[in-house]
């Protein structure tokens, strides 16, 4: 973990110190301890991520990181609370950090060059304080984005499925070259006329490809997504929607169609962990 931390060597989490650093020896002292001769301060590796101030030894997180990065549709708290013989309470707690980690804050600019970028919506479970209705306004909304040409995907929580709520989400995601791929949703017209092309598929009429225009890429995402979330996970409050979207985003991005196996997508999700701590509290609002 730290050659992948620290590539360069240790860093001080409280002063950024590099050259003043050293590891403590001795028997009392805990595996990992670095000093640094700046601050006066010590620390581990551990500091400043999600692993920070955490019980459970680092072996049983990176075991976590594995199994949730090569379950193609997820694992629930449940298995990893067998498997590494912790708590329930622990193992949910664990897996929402781990989701924290996968999360990625970059901007993307899907479609730049030119490339096809497809947009869709999904609709999952029942948002609270609605009534249920044969539409789908008391369902929990989710917008998905897809790069056909690096294959990545980005998924966000929506209040309202509008022109309104969608327009700003896509123009700071998908560059202005991009060829728009949507199916007849009307709230995907006046976003369209943003990039260079936008060709609709329309569904009602029994049409889902012509030529290059379909959104078959992002259903295929959503299938595994409903997949994880109906068979896996099974229930989620909406509050804590957006990290079950970071997980399957980040697997979906870094897949093995794309050259990328179990070991590799779990070393890449172990770089995540930097400056995202999650608090229980946190965790639980």
């Amino acid at each position: 973990m730290e050659a992948r931390l620290w590539p360069n060597g240790a860093v001080c989490p409280h002063c950024g110190e590099t050259k003043r650093v050293g590891k403590m020896g001795g028997k009392a002292t805990r595996i990992g301890v670095h000093k640094c001769y700046a601050c006066r301060k010590q620390f581990t590796v551990k500091i400043g991520t999600v692993f920070e101030s955490s019980h459970v030894p680092l072996h049983q997180w990176l075991q976590a990181f594995y199994l949730m990065c090569g379950s193609k549709k997820g694992i629930s708290s449940n298995q990893l609370h067998r498997i590494l013989g912790v708590t329930l309470k622990t193992a949910w707690f664990m897996s929402h950090r781990i989701r924290e980690a996968m999360r990625s804050d970059a901007r993307f600019d899907f479609g730049s060059g030119g490339g096809a970028v497809e947009a869709d919506e999904t609709f999952i479970g029942r948002e609270p304080g609605k009534e249920v209705r044969r539409a789908f306004q008391h369902k929990l909304k989710v917008l998905s984005l897809v790069d056909r040409e690096s294959g990545q995907a980005r998924s966000f929580v929506v209040d309202h499925v509008d022109t309104a709520t969608l327009k700003p989400i896509v123009q700071e995601n998908v560059a202005k070259e991009a060829r728009f791929m949507t199916d007849e949703g009307r709230w995907y017209w006046p976003i369209g006329r943003e990039f260079a092309e936008h060709q609709t598929v329309f569904h009602s009429r029994g049409e889902y490809v012509r030529d290059d225009a379909h959104t078959n890429t992002v259903e295929g995402f959503f299938s595994i997504f409903k997949r994880g979330m109906k068979g896996i996970y099974q229930h989620c409050e909406k509050q804590h929607l957006h990290r079950y979207l970071a997980e399957f985003d980040f697997r979906y991005s870094n897949r093995v169609a794309l050259g990328i196996g179990d070991s590799e997508r779990a070393d890449i999700a172990l770089l995540g962990v930097r400056g995202k701590r999650l608090t229980y509290q946190t965790a639980r609002v």
